[in-house]
């Protein structure tokens, strides 16, 4: 970039001090290595890459040219938080760019997120290496030219589809165009859960949220903003060694 962003260092300290994260903290949650955080704030790091510029800006949901040119430090809470609203993406597009694979004949591979990789799946979806390793599988009669992964599901939510089942599921590109009810995989922002099964309710274009329901009625339903949101799968099939209690 040829010269280090005037504001981004200072802006980036200061952003990240207000969210009460430590360097640490927000590296793990962007999946990146602390020294690069460290290196960052203090201005050594005169180049940074393009591919981390936008997954920073992106998390704090502030637009990129703000984040270098302008000192975010100046702005009261609520004038900020217009500058957020304004960066909020109802589609989902412009978070990143899906890493895929593709096998010898040069069709995207399926891959499988086995329960020893999940909790490193929110750190790991932007990086194409951690996709790389994810083991491939293959299924007949699924959609092809499509985006499909398998994720593993705990807990009795979802029942009468049990724990221990393995969800597939296909790449949401435009999550407003989600219909209500429609089962999907969430990647979720700050969530105790890596990977959530739910049954969800659109209201993007009403307020900017999303609705999520168990099928398990013991379980209340929950709310979230797509601010909070990486990644949306929509429900395929499933599978599972044990017979569903109906």
């Amino acid at each position: 970039m040829g010269k280090q962003p005037f504001y981004w260092a200072s802006n980036l300290k200061w952003l990240r001090n207000k969210q009460q994260l430590s360097q640490l903290k927000l590296a793990v949650l962007l999946g990146l290595n602390r020294n690069k955080i460290t290196s960052q704030e203090s201005g050594k790091t005169k180049n940074p890459r393009m591919e981390d510029l936008v997954l920073i800006a992106d998390y704090f949901q502030i637009p990129i040219d703000y984040f270098i040119k302008t000192d975010l430090s100046i702005f009261p809470d609520a004038e900020l938080e217009t500058i957020i609203k304004k960066q909020l993406d109802l589609t989902g597009k412009h978070i990143r760019v899906l890493p895929i694979t593709v096998d010898q004949q040069n069709e995207e591979n399926m891959e499988y997120v086995p329960a020893k990789a999940k909790a490193g799946y929110r750190n790991g979806f932007t990086d194409p290496d951690f996709i790389a390793n994810l083991p491939k599988f293959s299924l007949p009669e699924l959609p092809r030219g499509k985006t499909i992964r398998m994720f593993p599901i705990s807990g009795d939510s979802m029942e009468p589809i049990p724990h221990g089942s393995h969800v597939i599921a296909q790449y949401q590109q435009d999550w407003s165009d989600i219909k209500n009810n429609t089962p999907c995989v969430l990647i979720l922002k700050g969530s105790e859960e890596d990977i959530v099964f739910k049954i969800v309710g659109n209201h993007i274009r009403k307020n900017g949220t999303l609705t999520l329901q168990s099928l398990n009625p013991a379980y209340p339903e929950m709310e979230v903003s797509i601010g909070d949101v990486l990644e949306i799968w929509t429900f395929i099939g499933y599978l599972s060694k044990e017979i569903p209690n109906v």
